[in-house]
């Protein structure tokens, strides 16, 4: 992706045993909105092994809380926007 280019993100994206709520590919960028559901302590093992899975296929992964998504939108996407550059430009040109 260069830097001027348009991300591009797939929603419900399949990845290995799991689902990324949104996944850009050419920045390898996986963003993950979580409930309440992630307040019990299964949910955040699996959450870590997740994240520990998408690491390893040099995937960074944003996480944020819904509530954040409806109060606090535009630090939420200040957050996307920067990582998308930083993915971007640390990527050697071919």
């Amino acid at each position: 992706m260069t830097p001027f280019a348009e991300p591009k993100f797939r929603r419900q994206h399949p990845f290995d045993a799991y689902i990324l709520d949104f996944y850009c590919p050419a920045a390898k960028l996986a963003i993950e909105l979580d409930g309440g559901e992630h307040h019990y302590r299964l949910d955040q093992i699996r959450d870590r092994t997740r994240s520990e899975l998408l690491a390893r296929e040099k995937i960074v992964v944003l996480r944020f809380w819904n509530h954040q998504v409806r109060q606090e939108l535009d630090s939420v996407l200040q957050a996307i926007w920067l990582a998308l550059q930083q993915r971007c430009l640390s990527k050697p040109s071919p």
